[in-house]
């Protein structure tokens, strides 16, 4: 059975996280210890709210160098909606910028829609390849509730660095998902998306070693 801990720095879905993994059969800690953060065979990151508040919240348990850490080891990392935003270099919110952990380029930015928060199931296309929806049917629908993400133009530089990207469209394309290496994010929230999300999270879980 693996090993996944939920990194706990005061984000607010954290137990729902946790019943996801541990459906999908993995042992779950709910933890910021670094050494079970780092010891463990996977560490989840979810994130609700503001990229700011997210980032003083990671930092303030030293999340984020816990987070690099594991990427120097080639130690699998899962991002989760505003988990995931914290993982590019830097966001932006109401016209101000923040530093973000940096473990890939590219700007947080409000998306350009007509109705936001962007907030309810949506479908995803995956590129070939992708671990996180091998066996997944294309026009599978996953829940979002997100005013912020990756947006299309920002993100040819993680596509050139080697990142596979999967896409939602809600009024322009955004990365609904990323991975490469040892390091995977989704915008959406697999533990809030049925069926779908336990899947990819199985898909995940058995890419651990």
């Amino acid at each position: 059975m693996k090993k996944v801990v939920v990194l706990d720095y005061g984000s607010g879905n954290l137990r729902s996280a946790q019943r996801a993994l541990e459906r999908v059969g993995a042992r779950v800690e709910v933890t910021a210890d670094p050494d079970a953060v780092l010891d463990c065979d996977g560490l989840a990151v979810p994130g609700v709210g503001a990229f700011a508040a997210c980032m003083a919240g990671l930092r303030a348990v030293g999340g984020d160098k816990m987070i690099a850490r594991r990427l120097e080891l080639g130690r699998p990392v899962l991002g989760i909606c505003v988990g995931m935003q914290v993982l590019f270099a830097a966001g932006v919110e109401h016209g101000v910028p923040s530093d973000g952990c940096g473990a890939w380029p590219g700007t947080v930015e409000r998306l350009d829609a007509g109705v936001l928060p962007h907030m309810g199931w949506n479908t995803v296309a995956a590129p070939p390849g992708s671990m996180l929806f091998a066996g997944i049917a294309p026009g599978t629908r996953f829940y979002f509730v997100h005013s912020y993400a990756l947006r299309s133009p920002g993100a040819e530089r993680l596509a050139a660095a080697g990142a596979l990207i999967s896409w939602a469209e809600h009024g322009e394309p955004f990365a609904a998902a990323a991975e490469q290496g040892a390091l995977a994010a989704t915008q959406f929230h697999p533990e809030k998306s049925g069926d779908a999300g336990a899947a990819l999270l199985a898909n995940w879980l058995g890419t651990l070693s």
